[in-house]
């Protein structure tokens, strides 16, 4: 059965996407059968992985508010990673849940369905605490936490943690922080390093080893709608990506 992991932080441009999306090619080169589920209206995880956002007849949308079974609507991609896709109709889904009955368990029990078929589910959420974000996190078993090593890096973590207490008290008892992934390293610049030392000292039991820079292929690879690994499979940020999958594999052992 798979493992469920929400990548989550309700700033924005902290790297869940990218994370989402190298992090899920990388456990699918290591033999990981592997679901990324794009739960952000911008659909940029979607599109990162070679998908045309725009030709899309059914997306995460139609499993959420529709009740289309999410068989229907994987898309395969070229990197190993399957795909429920989003787009820009997901942006009334928000609105759309409001009234719903069970609105929180949508994710969760569409899931259920196809989780045999996976080894691990990573899940990409939008950068807010809305219904599509506690979707995620009551379908998941854990939280993988991108922080970038910038000015006002630790900005809104404690209230994403406090929305992940209340979560687990009142919907997912069993939800965890899997880890916290350091991203946008810069080792050219002390503030990068500084905000590194601090979030160390915060979250030491979490964190993990590996640490992502800032990476001219990194930021090219979406456009050509790869991942790193793909896209530059030799360059620094690969390996790096690759290295923090074998610790997601090892912490889940």
């Amino acid at each position: 059965m798979a493992k469920i992991i929400a990548i989550t932080n309700q700033k924005g441009g902290v790297g869940k996407t990218t994370t989402s999306i190298n992090l899920s090619a990388a456990l699918a080169k290591m033999n990981c059968r592997v679901l990324l589920v794009d739960s952000d209206p911008q659909g940029n995880a979607t599109g990162g992985l070679g998908i045309n956002k725009s030709t899309l007849h059914q997306t995460i949308y139609d499993v959420l508010i529709n009740g289309t079974a999410a068989k229907y609507v994987l898309q395969q991609t070229n990197f190993g990673v399957t795909v429920l896709p989003s787009n820009i109709n997901l942006a009334g889904a928000e609105v759309e849940l409001v009234s719903a009955m069970a609105r929180e368990n949508k994710l969760k029990n569409a899931l259920a369905l196809i989780r045999d078929e996976f080894d691990f589910i990573i899940i990409d959420c939008p950068p807010s605490l809305g219904l599509l974000t506690v979707n995620a996190l009551n379908a998941a078993d854990s939280v993988i936490i991108p922080i970038q090593c910038e000015f006002y890096a630790l900005e809104g973590v404690s209230q994403l943690m406090k929305t992940i207490e209340i979560v687990r008290s009142n919907l997912n008892p069993i939800l965890k922080i899997e880890g916290i992934v350091m991203t946008m390293f810069d080792v050219r610049t002390n503030l990068s390093r500084q905000v590194a030392e601090e979030v160390k000292k915060i979250f030491a039991d979490y964190l993990y080893e590996t640490i992502i820079p800032r990476s001219i292929k990194l930021s090219e690879a979406p456009g050509f709608g790869k991942p790193v690994t793909d896209y530059a499979p030799t360059s620094k940020s690969a390996e790096f990506y690759m290295n923090l999958a074998k610790e997601v594999i090892e912490r889940g052992k």
